[in-house]
C-alpha cells in the first residue's frame, strides 16, 4: 500500500491568483496592524522584511527595498545601502533567534535563475541546521515544516523591535 503524504497548504499557492498588485509593494504600505497577518517584521523608510508565506524552512525571510525594482542596480546608493544594512541586520538576528547553525543569503536575479517574484528584488535569508535536509522533498515532493508561519512571525517580531521603522502595534 502506498503511503501518502499530505500538504494542503500548497494549494493555496497553485490555485492563488497570478499577477495582480506586487506582493512587496503592498506589504510595504501595509498599515502596522496588519503586519501579523501579513507576516512582516519591520518595515523601513527604503526597505522591508518579512517571512516567506512558502518557505523552504522554518523561519525563512525575504528582505526587499520598497522602491518597486528588479535589478540592484536600479536602486539608488542610499536604498541599496539601507537594503543592504537590514539584509546584514536580518541575518544576524536570525541566526540567533533561530539558533541556527548555518545560512543560506541569497538573490534571484530574473526568473532563469529562479526569481519566483522577478519583477521586484529581494534576498532570501533561510536558517539551516545540521541534518535538516532529508528524503521528503526528493520522494514525495513535501517540505516539512516544524513550526506554524504565525508562530515564526511571534517568536522574530521582537528581534526586529530594536530597528528604527514601523513595527507590528505590541500584542
Amino acid at each position: 500500500m502506498t503511503e501518502r503524504l499530505w500538504a494542503p497548504w500548497r494549494m493555496e499557492y497553485i490555485q492563488g491568483p497570478k499577477g495582480g498588485p506586487c506582493v512587496f509593494c503592498d506589504l510595504a504600505a501595509s498599515p502596522p496592524e496588519s503586519y501579523r497577518e501579513k507576516l512582516v517584521l519591520v518595515v523601513q523608510p527604503y526597505a522591508i522584511v518579512c517571512l516567506n508565506k512558502y518557505p523552504f524552512a522554518a523561519s525563512h525571510l525575504l528582505v526587499a527595498p520598497r522602491r518597486h525594482v528588479s535589478d540592484l542596480g536600479d536602486l539608488p546608493a542610499d536604498e541599496y545601502d539601507a537594503v543592504m544594512r537590514l539584509l546584514r541586520d536580518t541575518v544576524s538576528r536570525l541566526r540567533a533567534v533561530a539558533s541556527a547553525e548555518g545560512l543560506n543569503v541569497g538573490l534571484n536575479l530574473g526568473k532563469a535563475a529562479g526569481a519566483g517574484i522577478e519583477e521586484h528584488l529581494h534576498a532570501h535569508v533561510v536558517p539551516r541546521w545540521t541534518g535538516d535536509q532529508n528524503f521528503m522533498p526528493v520522494v514525495a515532493d513535501v517540505r516539512v515544516m516544524p513550526e506554524h508561519l504565525d508562530r515564526s512571525w511571534q517568536r522574530l517580531v521582537p528581534a526586529f523591535s530594536d530597528l528604527p521603522g514601523q513595527h507590528p502595534p505590541a500584542a
